[in-house]
């Protein structure tokens, strides 16, 4: 379809909009010297990776690829050592690699790493002990510690979360290039997945099987002589987070030689909270004017006419590879809150990407005081996801999910047998609760059995 005539663009257009989750920075010399600084800061990710990634996108949405979006709900700068981010990559790819074997489909691979720095929060502010002080809108923001220097925004932080996304993208790419995601050896990507005492025998011998069948049809091309099996032995990362700060992501927005438009040079996939999608708010103003590939939360409140609002406000031209949908409604509302916007979009012919977060509509809290998440709830709405698609003759391309490779109790259930009592063990997130490796592989497992081809 022919895109519709939009009013005029530019990457401070936004600032005319009412922006909501802004941080209120109370130094405005020293806000305009930290966005100038960080325009004239080399780019995090460049606009050829950009594209590649439509182009993958696109595949996706018509059934040929799969995305796999995780990572940190909140990503700390305290977190760019090497342990933390190798591991990181290391359960990406484990997981990557039982969906490519379950899907038969080659899988996109997008971390939420290098710039998940900011956060939204249901309050502004936080009370303890009849304290209130500003609430922790992450280390692009502010601090976590409660103290009032601590939660003041700081126009600071802005440019050291820039320096420690740069270094974090600096050490995968390395990694990369050194050969770590190599896949001839996947047996080196175990992170103790196997050992664990409680692992169902049946899911252990699923990965050594796969793993072993993997390293056996790449010996079997290479001695076939197929010229292309170095695109097989390597695999391309990408990054992403929560488009949040407009600050931040505008000051790193430009236009690049021989390609046009503009480009948000911080991340490969910004997506749009379902607290900040107002068509008329600022954060729908900025991204519409951004060549990236930009995702959309619709939570359980979202209705048809916000999405249909929203992709013609961001894709008026239909383009391929260019929006996708992040549903994310609970296991209790999916089936009533999804079928409607499926119908709507898919009747409107609207080209998307559609991605099931179930994470964010299934949290609970403790009566002890921790956020949780309830694993076997977050493995329904998947199975949900995926019968509603197929219902509705749509495909699920793709799944976003917050996780960590440490061995963390903050999402209750799954094989490990995370109890509410357990939480208090080893809960570290900055934010909301995380699958830890052995959730994260284990829903890994269901999902690829859920989508995998008939007969296969």
């Amino acid at each position: 379809m022919p895109p519709r005539e939009a009013a005029p663009w530019s990457p401070d257009s936004w600032k005319s909009r009412p922006a909501a989750h802004q941080a209120a920075y109370d130094d405005p010399a020293a806000l305009e010297a930290a966005v100038r600084e960080l325009a004239a800061l080399p780019p995090l990710v460049t606009s050829g990776e950009i594209e590649r990634l439509r182009s993958d996108i696109a595949k996706s949405q018509e059934g040929k690829r799969f995305l796999l979006q995780g990572g940190d709900c909140a990503e700390t700068v305290a977190d760019c050592r090497d342990a933390v981010i190798t591991g990181k990559l290391k359960i990406l790819l484990q997981m990557s690699l039982v969906l490519v074997h379950g899907l038969r489909k080659p899988v996109i691979r997008v971390g939420r790493i290098a710039g998940q720095y900011a956060k939204p929060r249901s309050s502004p502010t936080e009370t303890r002990n009849g304290v209130a002080l500003p609430s922790y809108f992450g280390d692009l923001v502010n601090r976590s510690e409660f103290t009032a220097e601590a939660r003041k925004p700081d126009p600071r932080l802005l440019v050291r979360g820039y320096q420690h996304a740069a270094m974090t993208l600096n050490f995968i790419r390395s990694l990369i290039d050194g050969g770590f995601a190599d896949l001839h050896h996947p047996e080196y990507w175990d992170l103790r997945f196997l050992h664990h005492a409680s692992l169902p025998q049946s899911l252990r011998e699923d990965y050594q099987r796969m793993t072993r069948q993997l390293a056996e049809a790449l010996r079997f091309m290479e001695t076939l002589g197929e010229t292309s099996i170095d695109d097989l032995t390597r695999v391309e990362f990408f990054t992403s987070h929560e488009g949040l700060n407009l600050l931040y992501e505008s000051a790193q927005t430009r236009q690049v030689p021989r390609r046009e438009g503009y480009y948000d040079l911080t991340t490969h996939l910004p997506w749009i909270g379902d607290r900040t999608r107002d068509v008329g708010g600022a954060h729908v103003e900025y991204f519409r004017g951004v060549r990236n590939p930009v995702g959309v939360k619709l939570g359980a409140g979202a209705k048809p006419e916000d999405a249909l609002a929203l992709a013609e406000a961001l894709n008026p031209g239909n383009e391929p590879g260019r929006l996708v949908f992040i549903h994310r409604m609970g296991a209790g509302a999916i089936e009533r809150a999804l079928p409607p916007i499926l119908a709507a979009v898919k009747g409107d012919g609207r080209r998307v990407l559609w991605v099931c977060d179930p994470m964010h509509g299934n949290g609970v809290v403790t009566k002890g005081g921790h956020k949780t998440r309830n694993f076997d709830e977050i493995l329904r709405e998947l199975e949900l996801a995926a019968k509603l698609h197929t219902e509705a003759g749509t495909i699920l391309g793709g799944v976003h999910i917050e996780l960590t490779a440490e061995d963390v109790t903050e999402c209750i259930g799954g094989a490990a047998g995370v109890s509410e009592q357990d939480l208090s063990t080893n809960y570290a997130t900055a934010c909301d609760p995380r699958l830890n490796y052995q959730q994260a592989m284990e829903l890994a497992f269901v999902l690829a059995k859920r989508l995998a081809p008939a007969g296969s």
